[in-house]
């Protein structure tokens, strides 16, 4: 069990040497993550287009050792105002280039539903001496 232990702390050193804790302080500006929120239909787009972050928010006070209380708009109401350090990153852009939360919609479904406005074409395509409408 030593040598284990001994391994153990030899690869944690390793590790530690780039790792470095994250702390901010009460009324420092950061951003959110919003990427992984189920529901959030995040400004019309797809996927992979969609930002990960989303505008300035300020701390309000330090909950825990990881865990921080923002002031959140009304249009986040729905939301805890309390995130995981992991879920916040410092804000070191101004302000007026954030994006807007006019465009965030929660749906209370959990879904989204697309649907088509109308067909323009289809394709056939011949197997042998059958046609198959695609």
């Amino acid at each position: 069990k030593s040598r284990i232990q001994a391994a153990r702390d030899h690869q944690k050193s390793y590790a530690d040497v780039r790792r470095k804790p994250l702390e901010f302080q009460v009324g420092d500006k950061v951003t959110l993550k919003v990427s992984p929120w189920k529901g959030v239909i995040r400004f019309g787009k797809r996927e992979k287009l969609n930002p990960r972050y989303i505008r300035p928010f300020k701390i309000l006070a330090k909950v825990g050792t990881v865990a921080y209380r923002f002031e959140l708009p009304e249009q986040l109401s729905k939301v805890h105002s309390t995130f995981h350090v992991s879920k916040i990153k410092k804000c070191m852009a101004d302000e007026p280039l954030a994006i807007p939360l006019d465009e965030i919609q929660v749906n209370d479904k959990l879904n989204f539903i697309e649907e088509p406005v109308e067909i323009m074409d289809r394709e056939v395509k011949r197997l042998k001496k059958n046609r198959i409408p695609i």
